[in-house]
């Protein structure tokens, strides 16, 4: 008895020691890290921004004014002298100019007049968000999501991602059911669908605002919950089945999803300022050469003030502990931030250069069948820098071409291998679908397997299944649907 005690006391202490020696692998980031990582994701707007903040925080950052070239300057000069020679009361001399004038200030403008508000999908979503009764982490991460919303409407974005980005842009960590909550009071804004993921749930969304007492509702509802697949692969005697209805209420259904919107906002205001976008890169072709420049460079213009900060040292007292150590810090900070927006650049340039040196032929004629597949790994293997990097730099940024406006992440895509044997990148295929279907007889259009077909002919071997995976990442419904919507 007394040796199974002696045995179990050491199995208690060897227990114990174990627990003290385990070891466990953890990876932290820095707070300056993630500040770097949150400074690469800014495309030039935002960094902007985010300059006019630190000169606000910061009495030791500066920022160097743009001189005015001679052209300009002489120009004004001529301008100030001519208003010089007008006399003050020039104005008494054109009797018809007070009438004129007065009547075009004191004039209602008219309901239909062209000067009116532009409001957006996103700004009346926003208006819509702040009536409701929601607590402040919801309506935050709820504003966010609105923000990144494709001009569809749609959330086109992993939300893994949006948490990992959301999480940088507060710095603070977001989990995945924080997204999740954040969309589902999204998902209840008008236009009905605003926020959806697909184009399925597009479809429920708007079916919930509906009587679901309807019986045609009702079962359209179920059927895009439960059969979806089956109605992408056509297999209408199956629904028949499954459903219990007849061919005649099975066109009813197929009418009433047909009468929906397959996007939340199917047209875009040519005047909504945020439609216009700032690129990041200035990308053009001299020959076969292709150079690589950023739109605005901020490096050469953000400085440290040294002398403003020898000044006010010159002037605090050793004893004044506070003082100087507020002045250390803001000095320290401001340095920072000052090789912060140097490094930036120089990671920013030397990915693109990069991306570039991979899609050569795609940059020199801009024929999206030229882009070869491209992942973040490639980049990271040729550049040096961490996957992490890479996906920050390329994120929410845009670059100016001879061909146009080039989003970074469309230039990113996995590879498939077509009939020849060589690998070529899914967007290739993308495109074809998407040519494809965009000539077809719009009552009878396209199945699955006939695109298969299709592209066949032009020497790519795609499953069905593939297609059909292509054809929703493009947000384009089944044929079926397409001919209703016809």
């Amino acid at each position: 008895m007394a040796l199974s005690l002696i045995y179990s006391e050491q199995y208690k202490l060897h227990t114990m020691i174990s627990q003290q020696q385990s070891q466990r692998q953890q990876l932290k980031i820095l707070p300056q890290q993630i500040q770097l990582l949150n400074l690469y994701f800014l495309n030039s707007l935002e960094l902007q921004q985010r300059i006019k903040n630190e000169l606000e925080e910061n009495p030791f950052l500066d920022v160097k004014e743009e001189k005015a070239s001679d052209e300009d300057t002489k120009l004004t000069k001529e301008s100030e002298q001519d208003f010089q020679d007008w006399d003050e009361n020039g104005y008494e001399d054109h009797p018809d100019y007070k009438a004129e004038y007065q009547n075009y200030f004191d004039a209602e403008i008219a309901p239909n007049s062209a000067i009116a508000d532009v409001t957006t999908f996103k700004e009346d979503a926003k208006q819509q968000l702040h009536l409701l009764d929601i607590c402040k982490e919801d309506l935050a991460t709820a504003e966010y999501i609105i923000d990144i919303l494709n001009p569809q409407g749609l959330m086109d974005r992993p939300l893994e991602e949006v948490a990992d980005d959301m999480s940088f842009h507060f710095q603070n960590v977001i989990d995945i059911e924080t997204i999740r909550r954040g969309l589902a009071v999204v998902q209840t804004l008008d236009p009905p669908g605003i926020g959806a993921c697909s184009i399925r749930e597009c479809l429920l969304l708007q079916l919930s605002k509906l009587n679901k007492n309807r019986p045609d509702v009702k079962c359209a509802i179920t059927l895009l919950e439960h059969h979806y697949n089956d109605l992408m692969h056509r297999q209408f005697e199956k629904l028949h089945h499954v459903l219990k209805i007849d061919d005649e209420e099975l066109r009813i259904v197929l009418n009433l999803i047909g009468s929906l919107k397959f996007y939340p906002v199917t047209e875009i205001s040519r005047d909504d300022p945020k439609n216009t976008i700032i690129p990041d890169f200035i990308i053009t072709n001299y020959g076969d050469n292709i150079q690589v420049n950023l739109f605005s460079s901020k490096s050469a213009s953000v400085f440290v003030n040294q002398s403003l900060h020898d000044q006010l040292a010159c002037h605090v007292s050793s004893k004044d502990k506070t003082a100087s150590q507020y002045i250390k810090s803001k000095l320290s900070s401001a340095q920072w931030f000052v090789n912060a927006v140097k490094q930036r650049e120089e990671t920013m340039m030397r990915i693109m250069q990069c991306i570039v040196e991979i899609q050569h032929d795609y940059f020199i004629d801009g024929d999206v069948r030229l882009l070869k597949p491209m992942v973040l790994r490639n980049v990271a293997e040729i550049s040096g820098y961490d996957i992490s990097t890479i996906s920050r730099i390329t994120s929410n940024k845009y670059a100016e071409t001879h061909f146009g406006l080039l989003y970074l992440k469309k230039l990113f895509s996995e590879g498939i291998a077509d009939k020849k044997g060589d690998v070529i990148s899914n967007k290739v295929i993308q495109s074809v679908i998407g040519d494809a279907i965009s000539v077809e007889d719009k009552k009878h259009p396209y199945t699955d397997q006939q695109l298969v077909n299709l592209l066949s002919g032009k020497g790519y071997n795609i499953a069905r299944r593939t297609v059909a995976k292509y054809r929703e990442q493009m947000h384009i419904p089944i044929a079926q649907i397409r001919a209703v919507w016809a």
